[in-house]
């Protein structure tokens, strides 16, 4: 048995009184990380040349500012305690993992959340409710139910720019997954496209609608009115609305269209192998910034990773310097002249096959990863 984490995430319908509470728990979570986190660097500053000070210092903890701001026990203090986490966690990435250094949140942000713990069954769900600490019986909309052997270890409830409230609740379960054996006949490689998203080693492409462009002429219009409007007033407030539900309505095209892809794929084929791509990369040194963000290429391996996961299912990853758009698919030849992504179409000087050039990276990406399979 192996245990699980699983998410459900469902739309929040608070009222008034609630509403505020949830945006008052926003700003306290807020007010007590950037405070942690200005405290944390002033200490560093002052004990930087001595390490052995340094360390004996002790960290700063929510408990430590509530007598002196009265109002943080106004508010969930579990979402306090995990904002003391949250901040430790970006600590740790930004030494372990040369990740960036922790930056003081903002309230202009357009996206506010919070997370909380279930203790005691103090978050539960019935009837289309959820109970939320402090907060109370919240109507939600609940469309699918929680199994029994799932058990609520915390949730997060977030704002969306456009005003919707949403609760993503995290759940732990156990599990028997057996691996499967895989059937080299019954294995998918995947050729990044930056238009159709991919094209697989059976010469199919994805055919991906580019939601993000088709609504860009829209949003331009939209934008633009938005930029004239006077900061702060209820015109650009309406205004900002109108565009957040466009880039909403984009999202969440593009969110279903890269699930149900991935459901396809993950219920049809023992493995799938793909490029272990840098998107960030790519974007920033290739100039393609808006087509990467378009086609969402690392959230659709993502949810490819996890529903084969689920069925004792393998994505393979192959070396992101694997020449998969040089190599003859036939004989094996690497031909250097289709470095240059204007090359569509090549013919293998040494076997005289012609080649389409993303269906031949397809398949020799596929090949890559039945030898790493089966080596």
């Amino acid at each position: 048995m192996k245990i699980l984490n699983k998410a459900y995430k469902f739309r929040l319908y608070p009222n008034q009184e609630q509403s505020t509470l949830i945006s008052k728990t926003f700003g306290c979570v807020r007010f007590v990380y950037n405070k942690m986190l200005a405290e944390r660097k002033d200490t560093y500053n002052k004990y930087k040349d001595n390490k052995t000070e340094l360390k004996k210092q002790k960290l700063p903890t929510p408990a430590k500012y509530k007598d002196e701001f009265l109002w943080l026990k106004e508010v969930d203090s579990l979402a306090l305690a995990n904002a003391q986490l949250n901040l430790q966690s970006a600590y740790n990435k930004f030494f372990r993992e040369h990740k960036g250094f922790p930056k003081f949140k903002s309230k202009k942000h357009p996206i506010q959340s919070y997370t909380t713990n279930n203790q005691g069954g103090n978050i539960r769900i019935k009837d289309n409710k959820i109970k939320l600490p402090k907060i109370g019986w919240v109507r939600c909309k609940v469309h699918r139910q929680i199994a029994e052997n799932e058990i609520i270890k915390s949730c997060t409830i977030s704002r969306t720019p456009t005003g919707k409230y949403y609760v993503s609740i995290l759940v732990e379960y156990d599990k028997e997954i057996q691996p499967i054996q895989v059937d080299k006949n019954n294995i998918l490689g995947l050729d990044m496209d930056m238009k159709n998203l991919y094209t697989d080693s059976q010469g199919i492409k994805a055919e991906y609608p580019r939601f993000y462009r088709k609504m860009l002429d829209k949003l331009v219009v939209e934008e633009r009115k938005l930029s004239r409007c006077k900061l702060g007033s209820n015109n650009r407030n309406k205004q900002r609305i109108k565009v957040a539900k466009l880039h909403e309505k984009v999202a969440n095209q593009r969110k279903d269209f890269l699930h149900k892809l991935s459901k396809q794929l993950a219920d049809n084929y023992d493995a799938v192998v793909i490029e272990d791509l840098n998107m960030q990369g790519m974007s920033q040194t290739l100039n393609l910034g808006k087509s990467v963000a378009d086609n969402g290429w690392g959230m659709f391996t993502t949810m490819l990773k996890y529903k084969l996961e689920w069925q004792g299912k393998q994505l393979v990853k192959v070396d992101k310097w694997f020449p998969s758009s040089q190599l003859c698919s036939d004989c094996g030849f690497q031909n250097p002249e289709t470095k240059d992504l204007s090359v569509r179409e090549w013919i293998c000087p040494n076997c005289g096959e012609k080649h389409n050039r993303d269906h031949n990276a397809a398949i020799n990406i596929k090949n890559e990863g039945i030898r790493m399979l089966f080596a």
